[in-house]
């Protein structure tokens, strides 16, 4: 089923959020500069599945997230995203991709736990860009197998092994996914319904299960892991704790720039009890798992 353009006000408002004042006209520099902005000022994250609120994939929807400053999880971001380069005149086209989620894992079938992995066409080259990995591209990348630096992370890709005629995306070691599988074939927005709802509901969602809170910047990535505040960059890796509710608002704030003023007091006390309960239990089977 076909998106419809978000309204000039949407748009100017989009733009707005991202920092970008003027567009341009469809040119890789200005994908580049859009790919930039929304990757550092739109976080990916899922705190309201944590606090029960219902969401959806509509990319309408999506894009009033962003507008309303929240980010979202992969199909939101990457949706809300595509849905504003189209209005732009870009030719963009959604994908499904498999993600791997550690080097442990078999590589997935794009049919199976299905990433929205969007593709813009330039001057008759194909480019991923994709906003939704949280600590993945900064920029987007060509669809030609290669080696790809970016800050203190590298990318490659490939022809995949799993989705014929499909690539493969590797992520860097020290990412949050071991990678993903991209299929070719154009996918709709109804081909990720299903797999929101056990994303959003499954007691076995990774997003249930637990807050992740990830950004991209020139120099490395940002990432909220429960309480866990850690960054990485050409110097290594830093990370602290964050143990009291100011200094866990305050990061996703300061950090994320998730104010989360839509949350009223009671939402904001239930959100940090919840992913303190859940940090000290992580404490706890870490401490199991030494001894």
């Amino acid at each position: 089923m076909p998106v419809a353009s978000p309204s000039t006000t949407e748009i100017t408002r989009y733009l707005e959020r991202l920092g970008v004042d003027d567009p341009g006209e469809v040119s890789l520099a200005g994908l580049r500069v859009l790919h930039r902005a929304h990757v550092e000022r739109v976080p990916y994250e899922a705190l309201d599945i944590q606090l029960g609120r219902p969401t959806t994939v509509d990319a309408h929807d999506s894009v009033a997230r962003v507008l309303r400053d929240r980010g979202g999880y992969c199909v939101q971001l990457n949706g809300a995203f595509a849905t504003l380069l189209a209005a732009l005149g870009y030719r963009v086209t959604w994908h499904r991709a498999g993600v791997q989620a550690s080097a442990a894992a078999p590589p997935s079938s794009a049919s199976w736990a299905p990433h929205l992995a969007p593709m813009v066409e330039i001057d008759g080259e194909l480019w991923l860009a994709d906003v939704g990995l949280g600590d993945g591209l900064h920029e987007p990348l060509p669809l030609r197998a290669g080696t790809y630096r970016q800050g203190p992370f590298t990318f490659t890709l490939a022809p995949s092994q799993v989705e014929a005629g499909g690539w493969r995306f590797d992520h860097d070691p020290r990412g949050s996914i071991a990678g993903m599988d991209v299929e070719m074939t154009p996918a709709t927005q109804d081909h990720f319904a299903e797999w929101h709802s056990f994303l959003s509901t499954s007691p076995e969602s990774r997003l249930v299960r637990a807050v992740a809170v990830m950004r991209r910047d020139a120099t490395g990535a940002d990432s909220l892991m429960g309480c866990m505040l850690r960054r990485v960059d050409e110097t290594g890796r830093t990370q602290r704790e964050l143990a009291t509710p100011d200094d866990w608002f305050g990061a996703l704030a300061g950090v994320f720039g998730l104010t989360l003023d839509d949350l009223d007091a009671g939402e904001r006390a239930a959100l940090w009890t919840r992913v303190r309960s859940a940090h000290e239990a992580w404490l706890a089977a870490k401490s199991r798992r030494s001894s």
